[in-house]
């Protein structure tokens, strides 16, 4: 890039005339791009000429019709006069506007310690400390500093042990932190006499039975409050002691009462609810206490995580009830905990040699992929560099492409699948993707996650999404690919104990049931009360004919409009979905609404209420709130509205599925099956049973999955089962 200064002396010898008529100029020849028009039917050309004779166009319409002009310049002068004094207002910077400002109320000044709340709010951990900012002395009495030094008492004998246990039991609850491997606890207690006790729990100076203690701890006689319950019983399973007793959580609290915060350990609760950080050593989770060792700096940290905690429960605890979130904190989001726990203590089988070989079936299918494209392209390259493939496809095959950038051709899924019957190299290296993927995330990589027992124990996530869904990780078994046929056949190697079978229920069509239930629509209920075909029967409304006539095709298009609804989908991503002009899939759309008005009344309905309230929840009253609404870019209110309108759907599917989880849970150990929850994904629940109790379970899984909430159409689900994954599908 080149630079030239542009003085008032230079600016007259490129234009011959001075910088301040530039106004004059446009007001002529007009700029499209800042919507000026000018004076219709004059050009650059003309208006130059015009300007550097007559330096503004006051002076042309002074002297208008005697200018030296062609008579037709002269008629279009006349005609558009008022189209160029509109112009020249337009491209006039107005600098007399009224503004109250002085120069040097904007002089920059040292931070104020007044930032520091709205710092911590905002997690500006770091700007704080660089500007040295502390808590003001004058904050609001609600936002006073909490005092979270306390005195724990050491318990070393199992007579001090049994006065502090007694204690316990007799408290309304108490809070309770563990470290990661279960080698200290401490409690906090407020006694039936007002007074506050502490003690600390230590294995290395308990001098009784340290099992015998924990179990005392955790068992259902003392009420206990703590952080990331769900990771704590998960821990105590696997050492054998129990779950019970647990009746708060502070981080699923925090999580209910603000989704989209990403962070909820007790550090970052604290800073965005009390505006302080909490005491040395600084943001310390209980999971980092034990590499401190024995340390007095550990001892203080873990004392003040745990007084934490208990601020964080007299604070949440009654904001849950005026949010209305009593019901879906304590019969959904906390018992879920127990039971994510033992889905994720209990495993998933997984025959190691079937998957092994597979892989080497995936390896061998690669090799052979590898040498038809290197065929195809005239010789080896690098088939996953981008770069290499795109110098290929676009420059030695010479394929239709798109424009090229600075770090190559465009190589994505997208491009490929716009090319795959322009060459065969295309369809080949799509294939090449797939299988590497499979091989390396699915083959390879679980592989090497399978326990000694033989089975893949991954974990639930309760906090991350902003819809209420469970996300699976370490590894993630909820996103194997179900449409593929690879994806079919990797689930054959998913398989129960010796002498068992999984059974594998799930909801049939629940977002939709939903949407009809939550929009009211008279008509898809209906759909959905006669048990008829909702996609038949959309393709019938949507493309005018009776459902008997639906073709194959119609009913995939109305299937795709049905679930984009759902995600709020624009013509423009249906038409790419199904493959039509947009104008078409508008028509889809717009006709989607005509027969199913109680459909676009929701969506219109929930979009205002939501700029309204700042929020949309669910039937449950999960929440989420949506600044995007109010934002002034375009695209950030769009997807505000789109998220508005599909939140509540998706929120409340994630609920029911839930509480289901729950209700399956519940009864399987009260009807004394050995059945075991061992996944959950998406609308799909999946129990591991002794041969002899799969249609009881079957049973017992359709009617609490069905019974798990009451709607104006059916819930309905669909329960079958298998030596596999796949069988029971």
């Amino acid at each position: 890039t080149t630079t030239k200064d542009m003085t008032p002396e230079t600016f007259f010898e490129v234009y011959g005339f001075a910088p301040i008529h530039i106004v004059d100029l446009k007001a002529l020849m007009g700029d499209a791009s800042d919507n000026i028009p000018g004076v219709p039917g004059v050009g650059e050309k003309t208006a130059m000429a015009l300007i550097r004779k007559y330096q503004s166009i006051d002076e042309i319409y002074r002297l208008l019709p005697d200018i030296e002009a062609k008579p037709n310049v002269i008629k279009k002068l006349t005609e558009g006069e008022e189209s160029a004094h509109q112009s020249y207002r337009l491209a006039t910077i107005v600098t007399d506007a009224p503004l109250e400002f002085a120069p040097q109320d904007n002089l920059r000044k040292a931070p104020s310690d007044a930032l520091y709340p709205l710092f911590m709010r905002l997690e500006f951990t770091k700007l704080i400390d660089k500007y040295g900012l502390k808590p003001p002395t004058d904050v609001p009495a609600a936002e006073e500093p909490v005092d979270l030094t306390v005195t724990a008492e050491a318990v070393t004998t199992a007579e001090k042990a049994e006065e502090f246990l007694a204690l316990f039991r007799k408290a309304e609850h108490v809070t309770l932190l563990a470290l990661p491997d279960l080698s200290g606890v401490i409690v906090d207690c407020d006694t039936s006499e007002n007074a506050a006790v502490s003690a600390e729990f230590y294995f290395n100076r308990y001098e009784s039975d340290w099992n015998a203690l924990l179990r005392a701890l955790f068992s259902d006689d003392i009420k206990k409050v703590s952080h990331n319950v769900k990771d704590l019983q998960r821990t105590l399973l696997e050492n054998g002691l129990p779950i019970e007793g647990f009746v708060f959580d502070v981080a699923l609290a925090g999580y209910l009462l603000d989704a989209t915060a990403g962070k909820y350990d007790i550090a970052s609760l604290f800073a965005a609810y009390f505006h302080q950080t909490l005491a040395e050593p600084k943001h310390l989770e209980p999971e980092a206490f034990s590499m401190l060792g024995d340390t007095a700096e550990a001892e203080t940290a873990f004392h003040v995580y745990t007084s934490a905690v208990g601020a964080l429960y007299e604070t949440f605890a009654p904001e849950l009830e005026k949010r209305e979130l009593h019901e879906l904190y304590y019969k959904v989001e906390l018992p879920l905990c127990a039971v994510l726990a033992r889905m994720e203590h209990a495993g998933m089988r997984v025959d190691a040699n079937a998957l092994a070989a597979f892989g080497s079936e995936m390896e061998a299918q690669l090799k052979t992929l590898e040498q038809h494209i290197y065929e195809e392209a005239g010789g080896p390259f690098n088939i996953n560099s981008p770069k290499q493939l795109g110098e290929v496809l676009f420059e030695r095959l010479q394929l239709p492409h798109g424009k090229k950038t600075k770090t190559g051709w465009s190589t994505n899924a997208d491009v490929l699948e716009k090319l795959r019957w322009e060459n065969p190299i295309v369809e080949e290296v799509l294939q090449y993707r797939q299988y590497a993927k499979f091989r390396s995330t699915y083959c390879d990589g679980l592989l090497k996650v399978i326990a000694p027992d033989g089975r893949i124990h991954t974990s639930f996530q309760m906090t991350v999404t902003a819809t209420g869904r469970l996300s699976s990780t370490e590894p993630n078994l909820q996103n194997i690919p179900t449409r593929t046929q690879l994806g079919s056949e990797f689930r054959r190697m998913f398989v129960p104990a010796s002498g068992c079978v999984l059974v594998d229920a799930d909801y049939s069509q629940i977002e939709l049931r939903l949407l009809a239930h939550i929009a009211d629509d008279e008509a898809m209920k209906q759909a959905f009360l006669t048990g008829e075909d909702i996609h038949t029967v959309t393709a019938a409304q949507v493309f005018g004919v009776p459902s008997d006539q639906v073709t194959k095709q119609m009913r995939s298009h109305a299937k795709a409009v049905n679930f984009g609804i759902v995600y709020g989908i624009s013509a423009f991503s249906l038409a790419q979905d199904i493959g039509v002009p947009v104008y078409e899939a508008k028509e889809y759309i717009e006709t989607y609404f005509e027969r199913f008005p109680g459909i676009r009344r929701y969506m219109d309905e929930v979009v205002a209420q939501a700029k309204e309230r700042g929020y949309v929840e669910t039937l449950m009253h999960r929440r989420r709130a949506l600044p995007e609404l109010t934002a002034s870019n375009f695209n950030t209110r769009s997807f505000g509205e789109r998220v508005a309108r599909n939140m509540p759907i998706q929120g409340t599917a994630a609920d029911v599925i839930k509480l289901a989880m729950v209700r399956v849970d519940e009864r399987l150990r009260r009807e004394k099956l050995k059945a075991k929850l061992i996944l959950q994904v998406h609308d799909e629940l999946i129990v591991e049973c002794p041969e002899k109790e799969k249609e009881t379970v079957a049973q017992l899984l359709t009617e609490e999955m069905e019974g798990a909430v009451h709607l104006s159409v059916p819930l309905t689900a669909e329960a079958h089962w298998g030596k596999n994954w796949l069988e029971a599908k």
